[in-house]
């Protein structure tokens, strides 16, 4: 028969054991506390262990939005370029129409002309245009008719939404009266400058250098020389043009 001190000491033995073994228990695989909970069927868990370490980048696959490119719009020509329009000055199709004038004055010297004009953008701030020119020459009691027709192509600056600078060069064929026909260039430079909803005001400087030939002349072998003759002139354009 199990004494009072025995039945004791069996009592605080058991309350020592049974809270040790239940901590070795839990504390024997640290890693695994809660693990059940993120176990499915078949033993696969349905998350990783969150060991400290930040999640890695992933890419989103973002589309990368178009640039600019020297490429004409649908059709070739913008409609309604301008101020309430959707295209600005400067812009690849933008249609270029007006012409320009000229008058110089000196010391027994006078010239005017007047230029009708078109212009076409072909890319952004590269346009292409073709001028006729139609001028009258006087000089003491001397006067001549200068025509020519160029092709120019030129590079304009936008400087803002309403100014821009350009340069350009001329190149094409001349005609002087009583002298024929001849190569004509004309490098120019100047500065549109937008005028209302879709006018464009162009002061410019040009210089026209023409060569032809100036007359034929009978050498004593009996061939047949023409000289060249060189014309040039410097002259200061207004202009005005409207963007179609």
């Amino acid at each position: 028969m199990m004494t009072r001190s025995k039945l004791g000491l069996l009592v605080s033995t058991l309350a020592f054991a049974l809270p040790s073994a239940v901590f070795a228990q839990e504390g024997a695989d640290p890693d695994r506390d809660g693990a059940d909970e993120d176990m499915v069927e078949g033993g696969e868990p349905t998350s990783a262990p969150n060991d400290g370490d930040l999640p890695q980048p992933k890419s989103d696959d973002d589309a990368q939005p178009e640039v600019a490119t020297p490429a004409t719009p649908s059709g070739g020509i913008v409609k309604q370029a301008g101020v309430g329009g959707d295209t600005g000055y400067g812009r690849a199709g933008v249609l270029e129409l007006g012409g320009a004038a000229s008058f110089r004055a000196g010391s027994g010297f006078s010239q005017a002309s007047i230029s009708p004009s078109i212009g076409w953008f072909l890319a952004d701030n590269f346009q292409i245009s073709g001028m006729f020119d139609l001028g009258y020459v006087e000089q003491d009691d001397n006067s001549t008719m200068l025509t020519s027709l160029l092709v120019e192509p030129s590079y304009h600056i936008p400087f803002n939404r309403s100014v821009f600078a350009f340069l350009g060069i001329g190149l094409g064929g001349a005609h002087v009266e009583d002298l024929g026909l001849g190569f004509a260039t004309a490098p120019r430079i100047g500065m549109n400058v937008l005028v209302g909803r879709s006018g464009i005001l162009t002061p410019s400087l040009s210089w026209q250098y023409t060569t032809h030939d100036s007359e034929v002349m009978e050498t004593e072998g009996g061939a047949d020389t023409a000289t060249l003759a060189v014309s040039s002139a410097a002259r200061f354009n207004i202009g005005y043009t409207v963007m179609w």
